[in-house]
């Protein structure tokens, strides 16, 4: 008698199951909220004055968006990652500024001392980056490394019980807001890759200096900055890992931030449609509504279709990551699909806007300003692609 192979539809229901938990909706609801109250008015002046919402940035760390996935024990929410990506999404839809200073604190700085400081360096640093009481910022990108993060010019030079850290970062999101900066050097030129450390240095060490703010296409409300070191003198116990780790935490702490950037890239995407939509029931040509005009009523469907593929990528990569399992291919994917989205449906909802979209009032062509920037930092899409691929051709 042959063996049967097959489980019973009940449990393939249990394995896969689409519905998010209450705490799920909970957090949704409390970002959706807080961006609708908080975020929305004052965002367009925000992005004029290229200001800085440190009110906001106040509140959402009281409401616990600063330090989400971080333990309890350090402060934070002891959250998992699709709790992440759904307060992500929400707060994106309205101020994507905010969203990637939330973002960067969280993914990159919180997650990556969390996860591979020591217990000095988590007392001492992380218990404030999770409560809010300050923000931090990841210092990789270089004028002449971007993409190809091996080519660090940034040096530390190993002096016993200490380093002496000199170069220069560029594009450093809360380059002037945050008190600590996790910074990728080079310590030994010989070894390559192998030769990289990642070091925690405090804003007001001797020797650190901010550049000019620049002045940006979109999220204009974030401070993005060039930061300078100057013979800065970084303790040993600064250094975060392993003689030689700095890369891979810089690759393994990105992976992660990717989810974010997804997050916020499908946050953009949905804002922009839903807005599209509201205005599409709302407008009359012709007699009647655009949204009945069948030109309309199809970029709606395609508008609606890819948001949702692009919301099951990003909550697939997040649940892999809250499974243990390996997301790096997964996380790629959601970021360069989600990214996309973006810039395809923003653009769509300025033209479905017509001349209101072209202008500040009616928030579409912010949007598909801040959707640009998805496509290029932690990873642009060409790089996203090359993860992929290198993954699917193994």
């Amino acid at each position: 008698m042959k063996k049967c192979i097959f489980v019973s539809t009940k449990l393939k229901y249990e394995l896969m199951n689409f519905e998010l938990t209450e705490e799920h909706l909970m957090i949704r609801d409390a970002a959706r909220d807080f961006a609708q109250n908080e975020l929305l008015p004052g965002v367009i002046q925000r992005d004029e004055d290229q200001s800085f919402p440190s009110e906001q940035v106040k509140k959402m760390a009281e409401l616990g968006f600063m330090g989400m996935m971080v333990s309890p024990e350090y402060g934070g929410g002891g959250m998992d990652t699709i709790s992440y990506v759904l307060a992500m999404e929400e707060i994106s839809k309205v101020d994507a500024s905010a969203s990637v200073i939330m973002s960067v604190n969280n993914s990159l700085v919180c997650w990556g001392l969390e996860t591979y400081g020591s217990k000095d360096q988590k007392d001492k640093y992380l218990k404030r980056l999770a409560t809010g009481e300050i923000i931090g910022a990841f210092c990789l990108s270089e004028p002449e490394a971007g993409s190809d993060a091996t080519s660090q010019r940034t040096t530390a030079i190993d002096k016993g019980d200490h380093y002496i850290l000199n170069g220069t970062k560029n594009w450093i999101t809360n380059g002037n807001s945050a008190s600590i900066y996790l910074v990728i050097a080079q310590t030994d030129h010989s070894l390559g890759h192998k030769g990289i450390n990642a070091f925690i240095v405090e804003k007001e060490t001797e020797g650190v200096i901010v550049g000019k703010k620049e002045d940006k296409l979109g999220i204009r409300g974030s401070d993005t900055h060039s930061i300078m070191f100057t013979d800065v003198i970084v303790p040993k116990e600064n250094r975060i890992g392993e003689n030689g780790f700095g890369f891979s935490f810089a690759m393994k702490t990105l992976s992660g931030g990717r989810i974010g950037i997804a997050a916020q890239a499908l946050g953009i995407a949905s804002g922009s449609y839903e807005l599209a939509l509201k205005y599409s029931k709302e407008r009359k040509a012709f007699g009647k509504e655009i949204s009945k005009h069948q030109a309309i009523a199809f970029k709606l469907a395609d508008m609606a279709t890819e948001i949702e593929a692009a919301r099951l990528l990003c909550l697939k990569a997040a649940w892999l990551k809250d499974n243990d399992k390996n997301y790096d291919k997964e996380s790629a994917m959601a970021k360069v699909y989600a990214s996309e989205t973006a810039m395809k449906t923003s653009t769509e909802a300025v033209q479905i806007h017509g001349g209101y979209g072209f202008v500040k009032e009616y928030h579409v062509e912010r949007l598909m300003r801040d959707a640009k920037i998805t496509q290029i930092y932690e990873g642009t899409s060409e790089i996203q692609r090359i993860v992929i691929s290198r993954s699917v051709l193994k």
